[in-house]
């Protein structure tokens, strides 16, 4: 599949950062698909980023890559949800194609066993799914990027 997908990351965990993209440019490689990346401060940053890159209509698709880890505070629920929230918006209001790669777990070794592409390889998952989306959108006869 030719596909162009942008690939927005938030690394505010360097580490589980790099370990997503490292799975996720993999299965895009392997999919002859061609990719750019973005960063963006944190997980709520991504759906507003993938909403105002969508405008240009320059990409078949998106991955949003980030990792939210529960603290504390309330601010774990927020963040997990609204990104949740926002990114799920984008792709049934506007039929974007997005695969959430967007980790919320309790702890950061629970972050790296889902992230490792030797273990649960969830950078690998979110670009398989967009690609699938670009796909069921191909089927139903609306192309990957809008005619301007």
């Amino acid at each position: 599949m030719t596909a162009n997908i942008l690939i927005v990351e938030a690394p505010y965990y360097p580490q589980i950062a790099d370990e997503l993209a490292k799975g996720t440019i993999a299965a895009l490689e392997d999919a002859g698909a061609q990719y750019e990346r973005l960063e963006v401060p944190g997980a709520l940053e991504i759906p507003i980023a993938i909403a105002m890159a969508s405008e240009t209509h320059s990409y078949d698709g998106y991955i949003a890559l980030g990792c939210v880890v529960r603290g504390e505070t309330s601010h774990y629920d927020i963040v997990a949800g609204e990104s949740a929230r926002a990114l799920m918006g984008l792709g049934t209001e506007r039929g974007l194609a997005i695969g959430n790669g967007i980790l919320t777990v309790d702890t950061g070794e629970q972050a790296m066993a889902r992230a490792r592409v030797s273990e649960k390889n969830k950078g690998g998952d979110a670009a398989r799914a967009c690609l699938g989306l670009i796909s069921v959108r191909q089927k139903f006869g609306r192309p990957a990027v809008p005619q301007t």
